[in-house]
């Protein structure tokens, strides 16, 4: 089943082009089914590009999945095309005030690594959207600073500066092989990660509530979930497109801000070459099975969220 969202959306051709299957308002009414309700709080500054590579991976699945995009309304983007979130995102507070309630919710990472989280303009309106999914979304997937802001608004983990940039393709390992979420992976598996700051591992094994579910010596804890899975925390991208490690290396060269080649990335390490992708089969099962596992758990009626317990769900 395909992804609804507006056929004005750009992402919705460029999503055609590629053979992703997306849908109207007017052919979804006529489903006799309930679509999964997942929200999108995109943070990052290339809204469009973020939106495709996510409807890419959250449109591969024989589910109908209705799209909601959440902004910040106490930031101005200033990298969106003009009108472009006024048109098509609602604001934190309109989602909060109109009592929606997701079946899905996934945070994106943001171009603040470096900043304490309360120095963030939008640090309070981002809290208040986390405490909401407690009780109105089934399950929310934090990626990157998402992930860090998570982590250390609900448990206190602080991050911590890296030497350099964590920058490149990088082998991750499974720690559960049984966990839902990593059904039909390998051992071993890759995945991009482009960051400043890591999180603290050992405050996170030190916390009962969370379990680190894969990670590396090189790059550390890369997904770890609490509430069986209703809260999942990946410190990369999985959710990357070919060239967006390409971008962000061409960005930093052109801005004078020192920066080396990703790594694992081009081939022979060779900028000039066309980087080859080996995470996408990964990064589209994994979306895949976080979104059989909402689609299994999560109640039809999701007005009765606020009443599940930890009994009510399995992973």
């Amino acid at each position: 089943m395909p992804i609804k969202i507006p056929k004005a959306l750009p992402a919705y051709d460029a999503l055609l082009r590629e053979q992703i299957f997306v849908m109207t308002d007017d052919r979804a009414s006529h489903q006799d089914i309930r679509p999964l309700r997942v929200g999108i709080v995109n943070l990052m500054p290339t809204t469009v590009d973020t939106e495709i590579q996510l409807l890419r991976l959250l449109g591969n699945n024989p589910l109908q999945v209705d799209i909601t995009f959440l902004r910040m309304g106490s930031h101005e983007s200033k990298n969106a095309p003009p009108g472009h979130l006024e048109k098509f995102y609602f604001s934190a507070e309109e989602i909060i005030k109109l009592d929606v309630r997701f079946d899905g919710l996934i945070i994106t990472g943001a171009p603040v690594e470096t900043l304490p989280f309360e120095e963030v303009d939008y640090w309070g309106e981002l809290v208040k959207i986390i405490d909401y999914s407690e009780k109105n979304a089934f399950s929310t997937l934090h990626i990157c600073w998402g992930a860090q802001a998570g982590l250390y608004y609900r448990y206190n983990i602080p991050k911590k500066p890296l030497d350099k940039k964590l920058f490149g393709i990088f082998p991750h390992a499974v720690n559960e092989q049984r966990h839902l979420l990593f059904r039909g992976f390998d051992d071993e598996f890759l995945a991009p990660q482009s960051r400043h700051t890591t999180v603290d591992r050992a405050a996170i094994a030190a916390e009962p509530r969370l379990t680190i579910q894969s990670e590396t010596d090189e790059t550390g804890v890369f997904i770890a979930t609490a509430r069986e899975g209703r809260e999942i925390y990946v410190t990369g991208h999985l959710e990357y497109d070919p060239l967006t490690l390409d971008r962000e290396y061409r960005r930093d060269l052109a801005k004078g801000v020192p920066i080396e080649p990703p790594k694992n990335y081009y081939p022979d390490n060779d900028p000039s070459k066309t980087p080859v992708v080996r995470w996408r089969a990964h990064a589209n099962l994994f979306f895949d099975n976080w979104l059989n596992y909402v689609y299994q758990e999560t109640p039809f009626d999701l007005g009765n969220l606020e009443e599940m317990n930890d009994g009510d769900y399995r992973i």
